[in-house]
């Protein structure tokens, strides 16, 4: 999508960068010439991903370890990141927990462990690269990575749901307090893009899958180079004007969920002629 090294000089900070979306937008950002700077509680994972990224692109990425539950340690996180790359431009807040279940199901810990993550995690970093950005003068840009049932609810994800839809809060009203200091942030709401961990979590028994495509317009998963290429966007300069935005990537499944009889898509031909010849007793 993108020509030329758009990136050249800028450090971008991706939470969960090791494996799944965090590692596809990772790599992408960096073959478009950034610093990038992943970030997990496995030390090994996120190592063993940087080393595979800079073979990849040729440009450096350095892996932290850092669990985005834990604030007090940002302080020291900002300083390696500062000494090794001097600045810090963007920041993806990635990082993620989910999992399906009836909510009466569910312990307090189990609760509070998908909340922290998503919710807690975005507004540590985010506070903490905003007064940064602030008190140096930076246009800094975030992205975070939302969930379309953020803005609708959705019941057996509930921890993720109230957590993500506090993401996308967080998302709009910075956007309206920090544009007096050029710093930008917007949200991508995915659909399915399948990644291992995720996807078996959420759908343990493969007719969940299949079930899942029938809903979706387009009739297919996302791809993860469709994802990086909007992200690299909403990150770039090209989309300067652009803030407090939340932008939908899933083959139309919201839409086709929200529409009250969207469900006649099941309908075979031979039924729609049965109701039509009903329509005209």
């Amino acid at each position: 999508m993108f020509k030329g090294k758009i990136f050249n000089g800028k450090t971008i900070l991706v939470t969960g960068g090791g494996t799944g979306l965090g590692r596809s937008m990772a790599t992408y950002l960096s073959g478009l010439g950034a610093n990038i700077v992943i970030v997990s509680r496995k030390q090994e994972v996120v190592e063993a991903t940087a080393a595979e990224i800079e073979a990849q692109t040729g440009n450096p990425v350095l892996a932290l370890p850092h669990d985005v539950r834990d604030y007090r340690n940002i302080k020291k996180l900002q300083q390696t990141i500062l000494r090794r790359f001097g600045r810090i431009d963007g920041l993806i807040n990635n990082a993620a927990g989910n999992f399906i279940s009836p909510t009466e199901r569910l312990s307090y810990k189990a609760f509070d462990t998908v909340v922290d993550i998503v919710l807690k995690g975005s507004y540590y970093l985010t506070l903490a690269l905003g007064k940064y950005w602030i008190q140096e003068k930076i246009p800094g840009s975030v992205l975070n990575i939302v969930t379309t049932y953020a803005s609708t609810g959705s019941g057996y994800v509930v921890p993720s749901s109230i957590a993500k839809a506090g993401v996308l809060n967080l998302t709009r009203s910075l956007a309206a307090e920090w544009g007096k200091y050029q710093i930008r942030l917007n949200a991508i709401a995915p659909g399915p893009f399948p990644t291992k961990g995720a996807w078996e979590r959420l759908f343990p028994d493969p007719s969940m899958g299949e079930a899942l495509l029938n809903r979706i317009p387009l009739k297919r998963v996302g791809k993860h180079e469709e994802l990086c290429h909007l992200a690299a966007y909403l990150l770039s300069d090209y989309a300067a004007y652009m803030t407090g935005e939340v932008v939908t990537i899933d083959g139309g499944e919201w839409l086709a969920g929200a529409g009250e009889f969207n469900f006649l898509e099941q309908l075979s031909e031979q039924d729609w002629d049965a109701l039509q010849k009903q329509k005209k007793r």
